[in-house]
């Protein structure tokens, strides 16, 4: 699983955990498990993906990078390999590609979630 890790976060009061947690109050922030990448970048999600096929190409993967795989990666626990339309492989949490955001500048930055209402912080 090279290149992707879990990180303990805070989340922000705004971010919705995924599945049955909901919404965090206003005034509260919790300490939820996302996943980032080897360098502490966030990692996302798009809406627009179909389980194993990523949907951002062009303009759109210059704004949010793909999470490419070295060429060594292997995949388990729930993380997989897919491959994009230029033949290089991407890494994807159950079925779900991944991608960084442009506009975060450090490790732990999520300012990319919520982006378009269609982007969201990947949450195992």
């Amino acid at each position: 699983m090279s290149g992707i890790r879990q990180s303990l976060l805070p989340i922000a009061a705004t971010v919705a955990l995924s599945g049955s947690a909901g919404l965090i109050c206003a005034d509260e922030a919790v300490a939820a498990t996302i996943l980032s990448d080897s360098k502490g970048m966030t990692l996302y999600t798009y809406d627009k993906d179909v389980e194993g096929v990523p949907a951002c190409y062009g303009l759109c993967a210059i704004f949010w990078p793909p999470a490419i795989a070295p060429a060594d990666a292997v995949a388990r626990d729930g993380y997989t390999l897919i491959r994009r339309s230029n033949g290089e492989m991407q890494w994807a949490y159950k079925g779900k590609p991944l991608y960084l955001y442009q506009n975060d500048r450090k490790p732990g930055d999520m300012s990319g979630d919520g982006a378009e209402q269609v982007w969201h912080v990947a949450i195992p």
